[in-house]
């Protein structure tokens, strides 16, 4: 069951960050005793932003139903642990959990990024394509490779023809992008996905630092 939870782990990602938990080193153990399975998280800081932490906390609890007849997702010292780890305990989603604070559900905020997520993984996906190919690039075109596995994955989650025929670069609704903002959008890709690694890159090093004792990768 613990080989289960961690690969089911490894689906969940951080929103912002782009990365699947697992790697990032937010999961900080995972146990089973009976029919319980418990999973701690842990985050870069204590004042990580409530709307991503509950996201990560609740996606966590999805993956994870399948395995055992409980389970248990704890947030572990973050500045609002308690009133998240109840909502989360009583599937009360992130509205029900936070009443009034909450101005609207988490899906816009997921639709957002996912969309981010998207841009910058078709700009790395062509980054090495002839500029005269880009119009016409499809997706079947591009290399058995991480970079094409991971456009095709941020395809799927927001929908999008993944179809080996599909255009590689569409907008965020999904539609082929007209010639004449081809370059616009690939230099605005680029920079996404360079905030999304370099903000990676900070939050490890604050996670480092913060559970130094831990032994942190």
């Amino acid at each position: 069951m613990i080989d289960a939870a961690w690969k089911a782990l490894d689906e969940v990602m951080d929103p912002e960050l782009d990365e699947p938990i697992t790697t990032l080193g937010f999961v900080r153990s995972v146990a089973a005793e009976g029919e319980v399975l418990t999973v701690h998280l842990r985050l870069p800081t204590a004042f990580c932003s409530p709307n991503f932490a509950y996201l990560m906390a609740s996606d966590a609890k999805d993956v994870l139903r399948g395995l055992a007849p409980h389970v248990v997702v704890v947030l572990d010292d973050h500045h609002d642990s308690d009133v998240i780890n109840r909502g989360i305990a009583a599937d009360s989603g992130f509205v029900g959990t936070y009443g009034d604070e909450a101005s609207r559900d988490l899906a816009e905020l997921r639709l957002t990024f996912q969309r981010k997520a998207h841009a910058a993984a078709m700009e790395r996906a062509v980054r090495d394509v002839p500029p005269d190919r880009l119009r016409s690039l499809t997706l079947k075109d591009l290399p058995d490779s991480k970079a094409t596995e991971a456009l095709r994955r941020r395809r799927s989650a927001l929908g999008f023809d993944t179809g080996p025929d599909a255009l590689v670069l569409v907008g965020d609704n999904g539609v082929p992008l007209p010639p004449g903002e081809l370059p616009l959008r690939l230099r605005f890709a680029r920079s996404v996905g360079i905030s999304i690694e370099g903000n990676a890159h900070f939050c490890r090093g604050l996670l480092r630092t913060r559970y130094a004792m831990e032994g942190t990768a």
